[in-house]
């Protein structure tokens, strides 16, 4: 059995930015045009009015401030409200595709490696752009590595999941070194209005570059432990599919985007979510005070603040549980590896840390990584 460590990170981050102003601007305008055009039904009381939106709202919802999307003005154009993204021509690199070659140059030069020295490829995301071929091949051959890719989804869990698979290859021999990629288009499959999920997510791609730890005399986090679970729920979902023109539900449907029942959501993730990482903490002999720093998914200020509050015991100090919702909004399963990414240089070798991600499922997985 081999040790595995990861060795480089790499964040593909969209220049095209939406503030929350901007996006409440957007939204109220479409409400405006959407309760003039059922004017006679709202006075009738046959149809609620659209309520507007505010940043304060937002800002006091989940702590985000602004995010970044692929694409900003169809976002907020109040007669679409969704993304315009052309079409590209089968020989041309995929939109996912292309957004983790991106980040995976800046994982593989982190690592001090090359696209010919990876041999498994894993696109892990809450969406992908086909069915097949696999985007996770397609970036194999892009960056030019060997042996083999595939593409898996666990929702917003998909990055600790792919970190678990790649890591539990490397333990068996079956491949040396694994990239793991994670482009998040979320503005895709974001209702967009929605007032009570408008505001929540944003686009973005993460790479990870995972490998044998044997003599590493270059920066890395040994991987000690990884834990994943799921458990069914219908509380977060999206009923787009193949099979949606079967059941003649090609028209402009609710539930073929992101939905959520976020009242329960709360009140059963926030203590899957902290026993989970209680459990695996105790299965490994890993105290919470020994954890410098956790990275947790970026989903919502407020879940994250209990998550680590039940999880350390205590409030958790200024800068030791990162938060970067505020500039990224939800990144789906990207979030958690951002803020490793981002907030994770300043641990001393010997230092410990825990990354976890949680969602639609519902799936958690957990890494408890210690700074070599």
């Amino acid at each position: 059995m081999y040790s595995a460590a990861i060795t480089g990170t790499g964040v593909f981050i969209p220049t095209e930015i939406i503030t929350n102003d901007e996006l409440v601007v957007a939204f109220n305008a479409y409400a405006d045009l959407w309760n003039t055009e059922h004017a006679d039904e709202i006075a009738a009381g046959i149809t609620e009015p659209k309520p507007h939106s505010s940043a304060e709202f937002i800002v006091n919802a989940s702590g985000i401030e602004r995010r970044h999307v692929l694409d900003k003005g169809g976002v907020l154009d109040p007669k679409r409200m969704f993304p315009r993204l052309a079409a590209r021509a089968d020989d041309d690199p995929s939109i996912m595709a292309e957004m983790a070659l991106k980040a995976a140059e800046i994982a593989l030069a982190e690592a001090g490696l090359t696209g010919a020295d990876i041999d498994l490829v894993l696109c892990a995301a809450s969406n992908h752009e086909r069915a097949y071929p696999a985007i996770a091949v397609e970036v194999q051959s892009l960056i030019g590595a060997g042996g083999f890719a595939y593409d898996m989804n666990v929702a917003c869990s998909s990055a600790t999941f792919g970190i678990q698979t790649a890591v539990q290859m490397i333990k068996t021999g079956a491949v040396r070194r694994a990239l793991m990629v994670n482009p998040e288009i979320c503005s895709a499959h974001l209702e967009w209005r929605d007032r009570d999920c408008h505001f929540i997510f944003g686009d973005v791609c993460i790479a990870v570059v995972i490998e044998r730890d044997e003599s590493l005399a270059r920066p890395h986090f040994k991987v000690l432990s990884t834990r994943c679970a799921t458990q069914f729920s219908n509380n977060i979902r999206n009923n787009n599919g193949f099979l949606r023109r079967t059941h003649d539900q090609m028209d402009d449907r609710r539930d073929m985007q992101f939905m959520q029942n976020g009242r329960k959501v709360f009140k059963e993730v926030l203590p899957l979510v902290s026993q989970h990482i209680a459990d695996h903490l105790t299965e490994e002999g890993v105290e919470a005070s020994d954890l410098t720093r956790p990275w947790l998914h970026q989903a919502n200020k407020t879940m994250n603040d209990y998550i680590g509050r039940k999880v350390l015991g205590r409030d958790p100090e200024p800068g030791e549980q990162p938060n970067i919702l505020q500039d990224y909004a939800n990144t789906s399963s990207a979030g958690s590896i951002i803020a490793f990414s981002q907030h994770s240089a300043d641990l001393a070798a010997g230092e410990k840390g825990l990354i976890c991600s949680f969602g639609a499922g519902y799936s958690a997985g957990s890494v408890i990584v210690q700074r070599g």
